[in-house]
């Protein structure tokens, strides 16, 4: 019998892929799990879990207390540079790693809403779209409240995202804020982060990046298009663990005038001294707010590093022609039954995972995960299939999108009856 050619495909692929020793570096790659979920919780890697295990008895375990001034104290910004330099391109001193994702992007959107208001008590409005990330929309909802402005919609296609046309219709000198995810959610859609970020500054805007569904496998170059705040997760594409804290992106100059709304002691000036006043640190330090959680944030260490060997670059190269290799699969396979690409189809315009739509898609995920293919669902109707480019080989995408076909197939007949 002739091999099937997507899957002689798919073995050359991997016999040239230049990352492809790094999928050695993860627990559970020789196992037959198929992962398409790397872009909601990355594998960890196998050197995490060595370094994780020398931490607890040594350095925890041996050090004790005498850790913090030895190395703890400082890993937040040590570790925010090396986000900097490996994953958004962006000068020393200015990305922290700090709270969850949901408290830093309170704190910075907080901070900037109230800049803006002090300097233009005009620019009452946050600009952000209907289909951002629900943690945006809540959060930005909250401060809306909390601070008398309004909330400007921009309603998008749930296959794309926000376009520069779009933005420019409603941004104007009633606007504080601008909230977009770089690559969404959803559809995957990779925003032209540059050209919107100008917009932004035209219409005299400051603008809030969500960075979760990109830092990691998509190119970003905050210093060059002249990003004012972000913010990013760590337990995606950089395998930082479950609940991992985030990351905050503030421009140099931007620290001096914005105040954090969640003053403590890690952000004080003179931390030990336990003044009877607050004194922010100069510096990005200043958007911390409690004690660092070290242990949550010592895993994405050794994704950085192999980030920084293998360079952003090769990374989304293969990224790209993942996702382009699940979109051909499910072309050949999955279409004849119904199912359409909800995610863009020009690679420039898609991030590190796509969306496949169906509406039996709740079902067909709930069976694919008992049978260890591990695919994640979204409404309405989306199986949405993340490829992480450090742990995913061609060959698991084809063995996955074969086992979505079986399984379509089977909730399709017993639809009709005929099962």
């Amino acid at each position: 019998m002739s091999l099937d050619p997507l899957l002689a495909y798919a073995r050359r692929m991997d016999r040239a892929d230049g990352l492809a020793h790094y999928r050695k570096r993860f627990a559970g790659h020789d196992t037959d799990l198929v992962y398409f979920d790397g872009n909601s919780l990355g594998r960890p890697p196998v050197a995490a879990i060595e370094r994780m295990q020398r931490f607890m008895t040594e350095e925890w375990g041996g050090r004790l207390i005498r850790g913090w001034d030895e190395a703890w104290l400082q890993l937040p910004t040590e570790i925010g540079d090396r986000i900097g330099r490996a994953v958004i391109e962006a000068k020393a001193g200015q990305t922290v790693i700090g709270d969850s994702t949901t408290v830093l992007l309170y704190k910075l959107a907080r901070a900037a809403v109230d800049a803006q208001l002090a300097r233009d008590p005009e620019r009452r409005e946050i600009v952000l779209d209907t289909d951002n990330f629900p943690t945006d929309r809540y959060v930005l909802d909250g401060i809306a409240r909390e601070r008398g402005l309004r909330l400007r919609w921009i309603d998008v296609d749930l296959t794309a995202g926000v376009t520069p046309e779009q933005l420019a219709e409603v941004a104007g000198p009633q606007t504080a804020l601008v909230v977009l995810s770089h690559v969404a959610y959803r559809s995957a859609y990779l925003a032209d982060a540059r050209e919107l970020t100008r917009i932004a500054h035209d219409a005299g805007a400051l603008i809030l990046w969500d960075l979760c569904h990109s830092a990691g496998s998509v190119p970003i170059r905050a210093d060059a298009w002249g990003f004012d705040l972000a913010v990013g997760c760590t337990y995606k594409y950089l395998n930082g663990g479950p609940g991992s804290p985030a990351f905050a992106y503030v421009r140099d100059d931007l620290q001096r005038v914005l105040t954090q709304p969640i003053q403590g002691w890690f952000g004080s000036a003179d931390q030990f001294a336990m003044g009877p006043a607050y004194e922010p640190v100069r510096g990005i330090r200043r958007f911390l707010s409690g004690t660092s959680p070290i242990l949550a944030m010592l895993p994405m260490d050794e994704t950085l590093a192999m980030i920084e060997e293998a360079g952003i670059a090769a990374i989304r190269t293969k990224s790209v022609a993942l996702t382009q290799y699940a979109i051909e699969l499910a072309e050949a396979w999955l279409a004849p039954h119904g199912v359409t690409l909800a995610s863009p189809a020009d690679p420039d315009e898609r991030g590190g995972h796509i969306t496949l739509h169906h509406e039996a898609m709740r079902e067909v995920t709930a069976r694919l995960w008992q049978r260890d293919v591990i695919p994640d669902y979204r409404d309405p109707g989306g199986l949405r299939i993340g490829l992480s480019p450090l742990s995913t080989s061609y060959e698991e995408v084809h063995r996955g999108l074969d086992a979505a076909r079986a399984v379509l197939r089977e909730v399709l007949a017993e639809r009709a009856g005929l099962a």
